[in-house]
């Protein structure tokens, strides 16, 4: 994997870059559509390249593992064949979902053991068998095993945790490093910087990340109940002291705004299941604001949902006729309102792009934030 940076804004910490995989290459900032289970829910590949246009996708180790199963994938030829997305993968490590399973699980040294969702079953998941899952599976990139606290968390809880994420990286380190790529392209492993909301443990653990001397990094353990401005104060602080020829990764953040204002921090990528969640529930992101497109303003309302989109759904069908669709629960409504605001998230990180580019970001930045605040 190669990062490349073309521009950096003058007035912020925003910079335009390019990550080449062997599956294609990312322009930077990007948003990675969330396909928890090799697809992202309600729409299919097709579209998520030609419409959305997006050119990563997320998927999910701890999912991916427990259904279908490695053995499936495997014998599929790796993720790429088995959902047929042509791109670069991202794989989350399953560090998160075991976090979210705090009642059916227990943290020793070893790694994590809890019981399937899905059946019950006692499952362990180690910092080694966690990257031998992602080598199965085949990501572009893969993250390495982390311990993600709540908030809030006691300090003493956060130190721990964060020293038992940095002993995991260096046996995820081990267990990358003794093994190889099985379908013939190469894979990038990215280590998490966490430490809870506690400068000294966030100062401590960038520089253990930044040590461990990956392709890129990533930011942990942020937006899991904190206000937004303790996100961009660990993130602004986290990104002063990660490399800058590397890619920086902030994980599960968030609304438009937050991704402006990260941008600015100097972060290059991120994931949310906001844009895909919110709109299968009736909220669209659109350039002059958001939409409930339940509401009953929009009952007779012809015009397009957002006639400024790329996506063609987005131009071709009307407000009036969505709502009526979302009232109905019509699968439909799901497929436009997730293509609507995956699209507006692709296009805003290139129009990000675009004035970083130019010089011209953060002005654009402060013209936008009121809009993307703006309920209609």
């Amino acid at each position: 994997m190669i990062f490349t940076i073309s521009a950096k804004d003058k007035k912020s910490h925003a910079r335009a870059g390019r990550i080449k995989t062997d599956h294609g290459s990312i322009n930077t900032p990007v948003f990675m559509p969330i396909g928890t289970l090799g697809t992202v829910k309600a729409i299919n590949v097709r579209d998520l390249e030609r419409e959305v246009k997006a050119r990563i996708m997320l998927c999910n180790t701890y999912h991916l593992y427990l259904r279908p199963g490695l053995s499936v994938i495997k014998k599929a030829g790796g993720l790429h064949k088995f959902n047929n997305w042509k791109g670069p993968i991202l794989t989350d490590s399953g560090g998160y979902q075991v976090y979210s399973l705090a009642k059916i699980r227990k943290i020793t040294e070893k790694g994590v053991s809890f019981q399937s969702h899905i059946d019950g079953s006692a499952q362990l998941f180690t910092p080694e068998n966690v990257i031998t899952s992602q080598r199965v599976l085949g990501s572009d990139i893969m993250m390495a095993f982390d311990d993600c606290t709540d908030y809030p968390c006691e300090y003493d809880y956060a130190k721990k945790s964060m020293e038992l994420t940095h002993r995991w990286l260096k046996r995820c380190v081990r267990q990358f490093d003794k093994t190889k790529p099985i379908y013939g392209h190469s894979q990038a492993l990215f280590p998490i910087v966490q430490g809870s909301t506690y400068k000294d443990l966030r100062t401590e653990s960038a520089e253990v990340i930044a040590e461990a001397g990956m392709a890129g990094n990533a930011i942990g353990g942020l937006s899991v109940g904190e206000p937004e401005e303790i996100i961009y104060e660990m993130t602004d602080l986290v990104c002063s002291i990660l490399p800058e020829n590397k890619p920086r990764y902030l994980m599960g953040v968030g609304t438009p705004v937050n991704l402006l204002e990260a941008i600015s921090l100097g972060v290059d990528m991120f994931d949310c299941v906001i844009p895909s969640r919110n709109g299968r529930n009736g909220m669209l992101y659109t350039g002059k604001g958001i939409i409930n497109i339940k509401n009953k303003k929009w009952q007779r309302d012809f015009s397009p949902i957002d006639k400024e989109s790329k996506a063609s759904a987005s131009r071709e069908y009307s407000k009036a006729f969505l709502r009526h669709m979302m009232l109905n629960k019509e699968i439909l409504a799901s497929q436009i309102s997730t293509l609507q605001n995956l699209s507006f998230y692709t296009e805003l990180m290139a129009k990000a792009r675009e004035h970083i580019l130019k010089g011209t970001f953060e002005a654009w930045k402060r013209r936008m934030i009121p809009k993307l605040r703006t309920k209609l």
